[in-house]
């Protein structure tokens, strides 16, 4: 006979979860970084040679990172993070 008041245990299923979630945002930030990185590329006392690695290395770890981190979160994270960010909503009211 099970009582009313027992606890339940916990879903260790969601602790986890929350984690991989934070992994798969981790890993958006840091595309977004590593674009970002692209910007500092010029002002770096090497050859155009390097830079053009420094640069192609930059753009190819930005892609992977974004698109792993994107399939960790979902299409409906990544829909919403993609809408929040296009410039041309941020002016739209909200109705």
């Amino acid at each position: 006979m099970k009582q009313t008041n027992e606890i339940e245990p916990t879903n260790p299923c969601n602790k986890s979860s929350f984690a991989t979630k934070k992994v798969g945002l981790g890993l958006v930030i840091l595309s977004f970084i590593l674009y970002g990185g692209i910007l500092l590329v010029p002002a770096m006392p090497f050859s155009f040679g390097v830079k053009a690695l420094v640069t192609s290395a930059l753009v190819f770890l930005g892609e992977v990172s974004f698109w792993v981190g994107g399939f960790i979160l979902g299409k409906d994270v990544i829909k919403k993070y993609k809408k929040l960010l296009n410039p041309l909503n941020w002016f739209k009211k909200a109705s």
